[in-house]
């Protein structure tokens, strides 16, 4: 019998969350029966998405129950197997992260290629967030080459393999808004023309001087969104993927003051989930494999260690603490 140590939520969080929301529990797990496999998790995931899952509302994901572990993308090694598919030794991509290990059935764990790629990367630039990118600015913002694509976030996960991508579809300049100067460094290295640091100034007044924006790709909203819209020109599009800066607040934060833009430069603004678009992962991938090939799409990690840390690394995330995908290694 391997024992599991997990991360339950424990209270629902009133604004931003606290370790006291949280409980850490150790499960006895049996071996697996047949069409099962026993995963040794190596790397879990923290994604922004998560804290609205710690509120009971409706949204397109369950909410977490309480006194329950909470779930995730990880990955990891089967340890032990009862599957015709999966053999101890293998590498595999799965949901059921914050627990050091987890019992699965064989048809929830993907088996992933290791021998010229780390583990970690199908949790960022080749998995989720990098697919998230792809999609936005594909399908949904549908980048033209000549475009100028403006990024908010985007040091993060998203966001910095979004900038990248826009390049491959021939954006002719992509702005990326970030949090400090090291992080608009890092977004120069990686091919953005103009990097933002929206603590030196009101993002607006700084936007301004880049525009007119074609393609604007929001992780962010709040002030970011307002910002955008000002800068964007007529007919243009916004890829609406997420709104950090809400994400932890007591109560609605107002709308942009700006939202007659909308009608006056005829712009789009189309929200989307990823998990609506699974058919556009096989494309993803396939690009994807190109362009780590040729050195195109690279990424960074910020990696917190042990599963006692990842609370922790949740919370880091949401206070920008992290460069590129926030990552726990077990």
């Amino acid at each position: 019998m391997t024992t599991s140590r997990e991360i339950h939520l424990a209270a629902r969080p009133q604004g931003w969350p606290t370790p006291a929301d949280f409980r850490t529990v150790d499960v006895d797990l049996a071996e697996p029966g047949p069409g099962e496999v026993l995963v040794r998790n190596t790397y879990l995931s923290v994604d922004p998405y998560m804290r609205g899952r710690m509120n009971d509302v409706k949204s397109y994901v369950p909410p977490f129950a309480l006194d329950a572990v909470m779930d995730g993308g990880a990955v990891g090694e089967v340890v032990a197997s009862g599957s015709d598919r999966l053999q101890v030794g293998d590498t595999v991509l799965h949901q059921a992260g914050w627990r050091t290990h987890a019992l699965l059935s064989d048809r929830a764990a993907r088996k992933v290629d290791v021998s010229q790629l780390p583990a970690s990367a199908y949790l960022g630039a080749l998995g989720m967030p990098g697919l998230t990118a792809y999609v936005g600015l594909t399908r949904i913002a549908e980048v033209r080459e000549g475009d100028t694509v403006f990024i908010s976030g985007a040091a993060g996960a998203v966001g910095s393999v979004a900038g990248q991508i826009a390049k491959q579809l021939g954006a002719a300049k992509v702005i990326g808004s970030a949090g400090s100067a090291d992080k608009c460094a890092w977004l120069t290295e990686l091919g953005f023309d103009v990097a933002l640091n929206y603590k030196d100034a009101p993002i607006g007044r700084q936007l301004r001087e880049h525009g007119p924006v074609d393609v604007y790709f929001d992780n962010v909203g709040g002030d970011h969104l307002e910002a955008a819209m000002f800068a964007m020109a007529d007919h243009g599009r916004i890829a609406a993927c997420g709104a950090i800066a809400d994400y932890n607040a007591d109560a609605p934060s107002p709308g942009p003051r700006n939202m007659m833009m909308i009608v006056s430069k005829r712009l789009t603004l189309r929200g989307f989930i990823v998990t609506d678009h699974g058919d556009a992962a096989s494309d993803f991938y396939r690009q994807a494999g190109g362009w780590v090939a040729d050195g195109s799409l690279t990424w960074r990690e910020t990696v917190v260690d042990g599963i006692d840390s990842a609370v922790d690394a949740f919370l880091g995330l949401h206070r920008g603490d992290n460069t590129g995908k926030m990552l726990v290694r077990l």
